[in-house]
């Protein structure tokens, strides 16, 4: 009995223990005398806006003390502790010593895991640690003021993760040396620093820069008072106010929401994808509201040094005027890197010099400038760069008045609207200033005129002469190829002047060692492609149009029009192309991976792709098909994309490929209707293949095959039966009886069953078998995404950009998909069946089916 009571008294005093100490710090502080452990228990800040805690990343089962929002139903962290510290269990622990020093630890062991190391030359008397209403955890005083920030020993805004949130700066103190950056998380799963840093570059103008690793992949371009860079102003930002704080103490860039009510960030993320979030509770999900890297001409350094990037034109990159590109042959392979140089001689102390106004720019980066404070407007301004023999360039802005620029001019861009002015130097002779260069201009022109004039005579003269003395003769074959090669040239710049270089088919016969079997690498409806070196060595891939080719003049017309005009990450490059006689050429970049299928459908090959790749893939897929239909120049649906039309760099970043059956939309349109459908059987969205109507949702619909393709390891083969159609997406009962047959498809079962039977996690493809601990959660999305995507009915699926959101967002609820669109009781040939007509199921349209193996 009084082992009982002693045993009732123990446990009395334990509960009212934890009771207090649970009720102690259950609010927004911690004291020395209390530990936060790993069983559930966080601090909150006093409103309730932020939570502290221990947390795991999805699908990881690594610890780490975090701050997330308290008021958005998906975790969403806004700051990491112990990123490089994760804690393998539950025996985690937080802390503070008596001296004023945060300590994360496991339970019963001395040596911290982590500790914040705040300084020591401050005396902390009663520290606590408290976490503030604006998201910042601080260590100071118990009877300091909360707001007074000069009483904080040590704050986490002092060190950020990848996110940034109001109060947080993003630049650097000038007196302590104390620099405030971004890092991006190595993975979704792991939050230890990744390759991208997001941080001022305080030389020259202070801009701030986006780096992987030590390349410079963006920049922001120079504050000018309102914006960085002169970039458009958001259009009706009622979101955030950004602040930027430049004097001999600081520079920092920062941001407040114009409302309490908004819940917002700023993000660099492990694809290093710089882009501001706002919380919709209307629909429960993170909304995009500025991204930094607009589109392809945010590159840095996009077009070389004294080059011009304009998304809007074709191709994108052009020289300043009065500069002509530094190697002329690779401009015309859109190789850019090398940039312009001067039409002239350098610039000459001793000559005459003006400047020519350029509008509308992103100014040069401002690493090799210099401010003048002393000049205030553009006379003065001028005036200082002329007595500078270094001076090349100069600007006037609001921010910092004169900016002199020296030595190259690179990354300069061309904004739509807004941008500033740029004023660079030239010779006078360039600029024709003077009334006697004008004149000389004028006759030189009349002079050039009356030239040609007279030689346009001769010609016509010898042409007719020529025609009445040959009139009654036969026109050789030869002469009959050069008329039909001068006939397809001139169509193509008739039509529209592409700024595509046409290339020699001498050049292209050359650089394939005169299309020899060993070069070939492909072979598809179109003709065969073949492996190119050119003599400068760049490497091409040359799709060579044959002769009986169900697809003519016309589909290689269109892709070559249309890949003129398309610049993004994720969609292969288009060189040029190769029109003599009868021969039709396209020349691509080459792909050393070659292309999709290669991969996922290898039965050695696939075991390389690990889930990591895969996702990355699927996510460039994704970006590359985003950009086709909404964010380029033109509405695209591309109309036959599969895992062959995917190629891969040497890095596995995907690329969308081959135009030739893709449709230009206006820009409320939203469906077409075809009588010809073409495309790839097993890709084909049903409204399309039955009934001949094509829309963005029937990318949409291929996109989905692609992505259960990806995950599966399996082609998405039709097989006949009397009761059933068999393929990837549909129903798979009475599969078993078949198994003989097709013993490739007899080990997994359809995404859609296994859906239904609540087993999805069995169609991943055996070799991404790591995927069930590392990233099952994501892959499962996956899985639900594709079979979202290919829904029976056009209206029920996403829009690409809807994909995508799904994709980025863990934490966003998905849908639930509907039955996906297979046919029953229709005859479906092999998906790479190529065909002109023949064997195709019983449907008033025509099917033309294409395949294109690997460049």
């Amino acid at each position: 009995m009084k082992y009982d009571k002693l045993l009732y008294t123990i446990s009395l005093f334990f509960i009212i223990h934890q009771f207090l100490f649970e009720f102690s710090i259950a609010v927004d502080t911690l004291a020395p005398n209390q530990t936060l452990t790993d069983n559930g228990t966080t601090i909150v800040s006093r409103s309730g806006t932020f939570e502290l805690g221990f947390f795991s990343p999805s699908n990881s089962d690594s610890r780490y003390i975090g701050i997330w929002f308290k008021n958005v139903p998906e975790q969403t962290l806004v700051w990491v502790a112990n990123r490089n510290s994760a804690i393998t269990d539950s025996l985690g622990t937080l802390s503070i010593t008596p001296s004023g020093n945060i300590i994360i630890s496991r339970v019963n062991q001395s040596t911290p895991l982590w500790s914040a190391n705040s300084p020591s030359r401050l005396t902390v008397k009663n520290p606590i640690l408290k976490l503030l209403d604006n998201g910042n955890l601080v260590l100071m005083s118990s009877a300091s003021d909360d707001n007074n920030s000069d009483s904080y020993v040590w704050q986490s805004f002092d060190y950020p993760s990848d996110t940034l949130i109001p109060g947080m700066k993003l630049g650097w103190n000038l007196i302590t040396n104390q620099e405030w950056y971004l890092t991006s998380w190595k993975s979704t799963v792991d939050p230890s620093p990744g390759e991208y840093t997001y941080r001022m570059n305080p030389t020259g103008l202070p801009s701030i820069i986006l780096r992987r690793g030590s390349v410079i992949q963006f920049r922001s371009g120079p504050w000018d008072g309102v914006r960085f860079g002169g970039a458009p102003v958001l259009q009706q930002n009622t979101v955030f106010k950004p602040i930027f704080a430049f004097d001999s103490k600081k520079v920092y860039y920062a941001f407040e929401n114009t409302d309490q009510s908004i819940v917002s960030r700023f993000v660099v993320n492990q694809s290093g994808l710089v882009n501001h979030l706002m919380w919709s509770p209307a629909r429960s999900q993170w909304t995009i509201i500025a991204t930094m890297q607009a589109d392809t001409c945010d590159e840095y350094s996009k077009c070389g040094n004294f080059g011009v990037c304009d998304f809007n034109k074709a191709p994108i990159c052009a020289c300043l005027r009065g500069f002509s590109p530094r190697v002329r042959q690779d401009w015309a392979r859109f190789d850019w890197e090398g940039g312009c140089v001067r039409n002239g001689p350098s610039l000459n102390c001793s000559g005459p010099t003006g400047f020519r106004k350029f509008s509308g720019l992103k100014v040069p980066d401002t690493s090799n400038s210099e401010v003048n404070s002393t000049a205030r407007s553009l006379d003065e301004c001028e005036g200082a760069c002329l007595r500078n023999c270094s001076c090349v360039a100069y600007a006037v802005t609001e921010a910092t008045g004169c900016v002199l620029w020296f030595g190259d001019l690179v990354d300069i861009r061309v904004y739509a609207e807004g941008g500033q002015e740029l004023f660079v130097r030239m010779p006078l002779s360039e600029l024709g200033s003077s009334n006697k260069s004008k004149k000389a201009a004028v006759v030189s022109s009349v002079t050039v005129a009356l030239f040609l004039a007279v030689m346009a005579l001769i010609v016509w003269l010898f042409i007719r002469r020529r025609a009445a003395k040959n009139r009654a003769a036969l026109v050789s074959a030869e002469q009959q190829r050069d008329n039909s090669d001068q006939e397809n040239r001139q169509s193509f710049r008739d039509e529209e002047d592409l700024g595509l270089p046409l290339f020699d088919f001498l050049t292209v016969s050359a650089a394939t060692d005169e299309f020899s079997f060993s070069n070939k690498i492909g072979e598809g409806g179109f003709g065969p492609v073949y492996k190119g070196v050119f003599s400068s060595g760049k490497e091409i891939a040359v799709k060579r149009l044959s002769k009986d080719s169900g697809q003519g003049l016309k589909e290689f017309k269109n892709e070559v029009m249309l890949m003129s005009k398309l610049q993004h990450r994720n969609l292969v490059r288009l060189l040029g192309c190769c029109i003599q006689g009868d021969e039709r050429m396209l020349i691509y970049e080459y792909m050393p991976n070659k292309s999709l299928d290669l991969f996922i459908f290898n039965q050695t090959k696939h075991t390389s792709l690990h889930w990591e790749t895969r996702f990355d893939i699927i996510m460039g897929i994704a970006r590359g098909l985003l950009y086709l239909h909404r964010d380029s120049r033109l509405r695209i649906i591309h109309r036959d994309l599969k895992a062959s039309n995917i190629l891969l760099d040497s890095e596995m970043n995907p690329k969308i490929s081959d135009f030739g059956l893709a449709r230009i939309f206006g820009g409320d349109q939203n469906q077409e209707n075809t009588k010809r459908v073409m495309g790839t059987y097993g890709y084909m969205a049903p409204e399309y293949a039955v009934d001949g109507l094509f829309s963005v949702k029937s990318d949409v619909f291929s996109f989905g095959v692609l992505v259960l393709e990806i995950l599966s390891g399996k082609k998405n083969r039709g097989f006949y039966h009397v009761d059933h159609d068999l393929n990837l997406l549909g129903h798979v009962s009475e599969f078993e009886t078949f198994a003989v047959f097709f013993s490739e498809l007899s080990t997994y079962f359809s995404a859609w069953k296994l859906w239904n039977e609540e087993k999805p996690m069995d169609f991943l493809d055996g070799s991404t078998v790591e995927v069930k601990s590392a990233s099952a959660e994501t892959a499962l999305r996956c899985i639900q995404i594709g079979l979202l995507c290919v829904q029976q009915r056009h209206e029920d699926r996403p829009t690409m950009s809807n994909v995508l959101v799904m994709l980025e967002n863990e934490q966003l609820a998905l849908a639930q998909p509907k039955q996906p669109g297979f046919y029953t009781q229709r005859t479906v040939i092999d998906t790479d069946s190529s065909s002109t007509g023949k064997n195709i199921p019983r449907t008033s349209n025509e099917i033309t089916v294409t395949l294109l193996h690997g460049r």
